[in-house]
């Protein structure tokens, strides 16, 4: 795992925990920041796993390479 990958999900689970404190609280801009930081968690997170799958297949067409 990657270190944006790691940070989306801190963020995503960051967001969660805000918005649960929202929804317990009744403060609905806690509650939509808690979303909101989610969402920006899972976007960060799933741009890491590509950005990890990318390199990981490069390594595999290089070792493919070395192998000829």
């Amino acid at each position: 795992m990657g270190e944006q990958e790691a940070k989306g999900k801190v963020n995503n689970l960051e967001g969660r925990v805000k918005e649960a404190a929202g929804i317990i609280t009744g403060d609905a801009a806690l509650e939509r920041k808690g979303t909101r930081q989610r969402f920006e968690g899972a976007v960060q997170e799933s741009a890491g796993k590509a950005t990890r799958k990318v390199g990981e297949a490069v390594d595999e067409i290089g070792k493919a390479i070395k192998k000829k």
